[in-house]
């Protein structure tokens, strides 16, 4: 089955539906996975433990593995990528590389599970008693999954490289999928503890899935550890700056976790929880185009061509900028209907429904920020430029912490989340104008252009799903999920017909081409020949 999942993409626009698709699908998984959680724990203190017992494990994974695929091993695996000699050197470096990594894992995990109670009173200093103990055995266990998860995403890294990207973008599907099955089997067999083994479950069958990828494609195990290899030595080098930017960001996201386990039970919860929500547009139209260009970019800067470089990157840029900005303004006016209808089912009360909501509306603020952020660290490391991303990520979650600070006192949790939106807006502001600083021009003035037409879509569309929600809501009971799905659905369908029609109007080339695709497969199954069709079936 996997085999024919694993064929090449050939354009920037099908790798970018491949992994929306993928995407789509694991982010409606993890919202089903988050639902489960929610129905059976609420926003309380089993999944403040257990969304605070990510946080060292991520921490490492980030810091050895993220930062050396993102910013050193794909540009140098793409260049040593030669058909002619069999691809030997490129094979040589994703071993050598992945045997350190790995073994660096296996290193400081097992320092990790060791001195888990040590590093979970610097974690959750406001947690005691028995949450204390629930999060250092949540934590333990989960120091298993860095270890599957960095082998997989250095596989993940020679599929991408190699535009081969529909098993790497399916695997985070099974992993959500494992972590389903320990809230509910594991947790049947092994008590609480059953929501970590699901964590390492998902991480084992996301790593098998992207290693059967990668052996498809050629490659063979060999155990090389030559840390002073040429190729190695380079990607490390790439790797420095970007690993300290993400070591200030998982800072901020540390530190996040200390100032909620100060506040009310459940706090942690809802940060989460309303995060994982903002994310979901992210990682649906934004992550993907952003995976799918970085090859390209590389290539652009190899080949020295400037105006291919700026204009792959501006014209992901507005495709971005049109799903993500009325993504936003439905996200700020439907959050209630949408954490409701997702979460609010078994222990999650409508505390907690209010509480989260709030978040997630702040978190909305910077939603344009974070879709934009990773086109633009891509755009920078394919320029073999990884300090710049650097210095700015420290600079925005710096000022992200410092608002972190202030806003909790009077806001909770919602305060984090609008310190977390004033970071990201300060973030993508540098990261624009220093990559405009290198490249000369970003083509802003056809994307200043576009963005103030599909904002005037956006305004339109948010006047009517706002003024749609109070007669919905006499038709629709609002004491029942379907009562509540049913208002947010209409009144949202509403508002993004009212963007289509704006869109329209003025002739926006993204919406024009959606329409056209549209209405050309429409055609096509319109044009099937039933006849033919019946006659082949008998």
């Amino acid at each position: 089955m996997f085999k024919n999942l694993n064929s090449e993409s050939k354009t920037v626009t099908g790798a970018a539906i491949i992994l929306a698709g993928a995407t789509l699908a694991s982010r409606l998984i993890g919202v089903i996975r988050d639902r489960v959680l929610t129905h059976y724990f609420g926003a309380g203190p089993v999944l403040d433990a257990y969304f605070a017992a990510f946080k060292i494990p991520d921490l490492i994974y980030n810091l050895l593995i993220v930062g050396a695929l993102t910013a050193g091993f794909i540009p140098t695996f793409t260049k040593l990528l030669d058909e002619k000699e069999k691809n030997k050197r490129a094979w040589y470096l994703a071993n050598n590389l992945l045997n350190i990594l790995a073994i660096s894992l296996i290193f400081f995990c097992s320092l990790g599970i060791i001195f888990a109670p040590a590093l979970n009173k610097i974690i959750a200093p406001g947690f005691s008693g028995y949450n204390l103990v629930r999060l250092t055995a949540f934590t333990r266990i989960m120091f298993l999954s860095p270890i599957f998860l960095g082998i997989s995403m250095i596989m993940g890294g020679v599929l991408q490289s190699m535009r081969r990207f529909t098993l790497y973008a399916i695997a985070p599907i099974f992993y959500n999928f494992g972590i389903i099955f320990g809230a509910t089997a594991f947790v049947q067999a092994f008590g609480e503890n059953g929501l970590a083994w699901g964590v390492v479950l998902g991480a084992f069958i996301h790593c098998a899935i992207q290693v059967y990828g990668v052996w498809q494609v050629g490659w063979k195990y060999k155990f090389y550890f030559n840390p002073k290899d040429a190729d190695t030595a380079r990607v490390g080098k790439l790797m420095i700056p970007r690993t300290l930017g993400l070591a200030i960001s998982q800072l901020n996201i540390v530190v996040v976790t200390m100032l909620a386990s100060f506040l009310p039970a459940g706090s942690i919860t809802v940060y989460n929880l309303a995060n994982n929500l903002q994310a979901v547009p992210v990682g649906i139209f934004a992550i993907p185009f952003a995976l799918a260009v970085f090859p390209l970019l590389s290539e652009a800067n190899i080949e020295n061509d400037a105006s291919k470089f700026v204009g792959h990157f501006s014209t992901v840029v507005r495709q971005i900028l049109f799903l993500i900005v009325p993504s936003a303004v439905l996200m700020i006016l439907l959050r209630a209907q949408i954490v409701r209808t997702i979460y609010g089912t078994g222990q999650f009360d409508w505390n907690a429904t209010i509480a989260t909501s709030d978040a997630l509306a702040l978190f909305a603020l910077g939603l344009i920020a974070q879709a934009l952020i990773p086109v633009l660290s891509r755009a920078f490391f394919a320029l073999s430029n990884t300090k710049t991303p650097f210095v700015i990520g420290v600079i925005s979650e710096l000022i992200s912490i410092i608002c972190s600070l202030l806003l909790m006192r009077t806001m909770g949790a919602a305060g984090l989340a609008l310190a977390c939106s004033i970071g990201v807006t300060i973030n993508l502001v540098l990261l624009w104008t220093n990559l405009r600083a290198e490249t000369k021009t970003l083509n802003e003035g056809e994307i200043f252009s576009f963005l103030y037409r599909i904002c005037i879509a956006a305004f339109a569309m948010g006047l009517i799903t706002q003024f749609a929600k109070q007669p919905l809501s006499r038709f629709f009971n609002q004491q029942f999920f379907w009562g509540i799905f049913g208002q947010g659905l209409i009144a949202g369908l509403l508002g993004l017909g009212v963007y289509g029609l704006v869109c329209y109007f003025f002739r926006i080339p993204e919406f024009m081409n959606l329409k056209k695709n549209f209405e050309k497969r429409w055609l096509k199954m319109r044009n099937i020949n039933t006849t033919e069709i019946i006659e082949n079936i008998e």
